[in-house]
């Protein structure tokens, strides 16, 4: 890291209140007394390092501590919250995203984490789609040889040309 004082300072600023919220035990905040506020400390300090120093490989790892950290903190927080594995991979795809947007590569990765994320968390909905799907490829599975017959017939035929 090239200007070590904006992780340093975010991170000592963090660590700071993330102690002071403990030693005063108030019931109001003690929802951040625990393992995930210190995953969002460290997130927003590769976040500001990554951002403010232009050291953008830093954007992939603090929007995943970033991510990760506020998920579990939102999952102490509301009931209402998805406490879905297809979270963690909607959190890695936004990483994947704004790592593109500065590091030129990842924005593939990005549309295949969102899509998975998606399949995961609203496949209840999707489970009449998942079921014509599955009896769709079960029924191909069933014709598999003819693959393999188009195949050899364009090894010998088209591709020769």
């Amino acid at each position: 890291m090239k200007k070590q004082g904006i992780f340093t300072g975010i991170t000592l600023i963090g660590l700071g209140a993330y102690f002071l919220i403990n030693q005063l035990q108030l019931p109001l905040l003690s929802a951040f007394q625990g393992w995930p506020t210190l995953f969002v400390i460290f997130g927003i300090a590769l976040l500001g390092q990554a951002y403010s120093a232009r050291e953008y490989q830093h954007i992939f790892p603090g929007t995943i501590l970033f991510g990760f950290g506020l998920h579990f903190l939102l999952i102490q927080l509301s009931k209402r919250w998805p406490n879905n594995v297809g979270m963690f991979f909607f959190i890695i795809a936004v990483a994947f995203l704004l790592s593109s947007r500065k590091m030129k590569s990842g924005f593939i990765q990005s549309l295949f984490f969102f899509a998975l994320a998606c399949i995961i968390l609203f496949s209840e909905r999707w489970s009449r789609l998942f079921h014509v799907v599955e009896n769709g490829i079960t029924f191909l599975w069933n014709f598999w040889p003819i693959g393999l017959i188009i195949s050899g017939i364009y090894i010998l035929l088209i591709k020769r040309k």
